[in-house]
């Protein structure tokens, strides 16, 4: 790990210059040089439109599995420090960049970007086109690529090329065991708050910020396992559950969208991000589908269709919910009326969903994305506002029990 950075002596890092090539499953090879570490690695290449926030992105969970290509050519002048990561660790399967920085000019970085990338075994590739790129990917979409340097290199083109297309495609892939913590962890209600109760938090690739946020809102946050069951639920006697972001194809998470009708069942307030926003669409009874090439940045426009206000948010998702954008319908499900609440301005993909006969809504977006943008923020306040009116309902209904007992 190198010093802080100073304003006097800014550390420096020598960028590789062996060759490394990326390879697309379309057969296309896009020549560079080693970025991180040297090797191979596979994946989903996606690209992220952020010009700020990639150590964000890089550490948060939703992208295991991706190599993700980032449109801003300049990336790494800021460094990496021990005070921002969203998660145990760096999740990305590879890193494409253009021009990475040779200097660290900020003074909260505790190590270049190269080093952490070394560090966590992340093979990238750096001086490719990233324009020519993201229009490949935008055009034909997402798909799978591998990145080659060091010794790997020098493999045979077919053989770099049969070793992608042998991969694993995103669809179909439950991803939430790779990324979710073994055991429950908890975090209290931020002092200075006023206590609302226990919150159940299921992590299928929860960040930080999100946890923190919660906890400033006074919810005692319970971060379970993935694997968690409907009984460990209930046995933290939660006021409300939440499901986070995280990797994978929702389709193949019929476990957690099981435990979630049970959440339904037992009428508990419930608030989905992300991935958690496309189990809540099947857990109601809607489909899920993969988008072309997804959304992933912080500069996508949502409409909120409650206050007519426009959002810049953040995103990272490859999936979608599949429901009427317009009017009310019918759960499938059986769970009364469901409206979709936001609404995706670049493509009109379904952004949110609200329950109308339960206290559950999701949004496919971050609203705590710690780099920004903030500007949805507030359903945190409108979550915990959500759990404190149910439970001034239960409260009531309890009352007038006890009164027509007597």
């Amino acid at each position: 790990m190198t010093t802080p950075t100073s304003a006097a002596s800014p550390p420096r890092f020598s960028l590789h210059t062996d060759p490394a090539v990326l390879v697309l499953e379309d057969g296309s090879r896009h020549p560079g040089r080693a970025y991180g570490a040297h090797g191979t690695t596979i994946g989903e290449v996606v690209f992220a439109t952020g010009m700020t926030g990639y150590q964000e992105t890089l550490t948060d969970p939703s992208y295991a599995g991706q190599i993700v290509l980032q449109t801003a050519p300049h990336i790494g002048n800021t460094g990496m420090n021990d005070e921002d990561p969203e998660s145990r660790r760096i999740w990305v399967s590879g890193y494409i960049v253009r021009d990475p920085s040779r200097v660290v000019s900020n003074w909260r970085a505790d190590e270049s970007l190269d080093d952490a990338l070394v560090q966590g075994g992340i093979v990238g590739i750096s001086g490719v086109d990233t324009r020519a790129l993201t229009r490949i990917l935008r055009s034909a979409g997402s798909m799978r690529g591998g990145v080659f340097s060091g010794e790997a290199a020098a493999l045979d083109a077919e053989e770099q090329l049969r070793l992608v297309r042998a991969a694993p495609e995103m669809t179909g892939q439950n991803l939430s065991a790779e990324v979710s913590v073994a055991t429950e962890q908890v975090t209290p209600a931020a002092e200075g708050t006023e206590r609302i109760g226990n919150l159940a938090v299921l992590d299928l690739g929860v960040k930080q910020a999100t946890i923190l946020n919660l906890a400033a809102r006074g919810f005692d946050v319970h971060v379970l396992p993935q694997s968690a069951t409907i009984d460990d639920i209930r046995a933290i006697d939660p006021v409300a559950v939440f499901y986070s972001n995280g990797p994978g194809d929702p389709a193949a998470s019929g476990d957690h969208v099981a435990l979630l009708r049970s959440v339904l069942d037992d009428r508990l307030p419930f608030f989905g991000i992300c991935f958690g926003n496309q189990l809540l669409g099947r857990a109601l009874g809607f489909g899920t589908y993969k988008l072309p090439f997804g959304h992933r940045g912080i500069n996508q426009p949502v409409l909120d269709k409650q206050t007519g206000r426009v959002e810049i948010t953040a995103h990272n998702h490859g999936f979608a919910v599949d429901a009427p954008l317009e009017g009310t319908v019918e759960s499938p499900n059986g769970y009364g009326r469901v409206e979709v609440s936001h609404i995706g301005l670049n493509d009109n993909v379904v952004e949110g969903l609200r329950a109308l006969d339960l206290p559950a809504f999701s949004v496919q977006y971050h609203p705590e994305a710690a780099a920004g943008p903030h500007d949805a923020n507030y359903l945190f306040d409108r979550f915990a506002d959500l759990v404190r009116a149910d439970l001034d309902t239960r409260a009531a209904r309890a009352l007038d029990h006890r009164k027509g007992g007597n």
